[in-house]
């Protein structure tokens, strides 16, 4: 049980999910990138679609509180957000290239969420795996906001911390059909509209 965590989200040494994600790549030529962007759903396949994206997963991480459920996320308690984490061959597909769908895919300037999807585990954010991930997103922010002008951007740029992978349903979910079963093609280079569904 996870009631006598620290709501701060101060750094703890005794709490596992305020420590760095040590994960590894399957294949140890590629990386990780991950980004919270609104709902996952959507995200996830727009980056299912990239040319040199080999693997993807949905999940949350940020928050204060080992081994959350969606239910738990949605409370509003944990301050976790929810990411897809991306596995991809740099040598195909440039970090940039990652970034640039990422600023395409939502709105960075609002606070706490994405359209109707409103809380904290719609935050806008890049969660960076080294420091040359790191540059390239404060830079890749810096440029967004001179293109936004007088709109702030909100997006948060940390590393990447604990991930914890969301529940079987929620993986692929609109490649797999949703909720409604209208299967979404997750082809590489696919240009179909986005349908997003519960």
């Amino acid at each position: 049980m996870a009631t006598s965590v620290e709501k701060t989200g101060s750094s703890t040494n005794n709490n596992p999910a305020l420590e760095p994600d040590t994960d590894s790549p399957d294949n140890p030529a590629h990386e990780f990138a991950e980004f919270g962007a609104g709902c996952f759903w959507g995200v996830e396949l727009a980056f299912q679609r990239v040319v040199g994206v080999v693997k993807t997963e949905v999940g949350y991480s940020q928050g204060h509180v080992p081994d959350p459920n969606y239910k738990l996320v949605c409370s509003g308690s944990t301050n976790h957000v929810e990411v897809v984490r991306v596995q991809f061959d740099p040598q195909v597909c440039p970090y940039t290239n990652l970034l640039s769908l990422f600023w395409s895919r939502h709105d960075p300037t609002t606070l706490n969420r994405q359209g109707g999807d409103v809380g904290a585990q719609y935050r806008s954010g890049i969660y960076y795996f080294n420091e040359t991930q790191a540059r390239l997103a404060q830079e890749s922010k810096e440029a967004k906001q001179l293109e936004l002008k007088d709109k702030k951007v909100v997006t948060e740029i940390l590393p990447a911390k604990k991930f914890y992978r969301a529940e079987e349903y929620h993986q692929q979910y609109l490649e797999k059909g949703g909720g409604q079963g209208n299967k979404q093609s997750a082809g590489k280079g696919c240009t179909d509209p986005i349908r997003c569904y519960g």
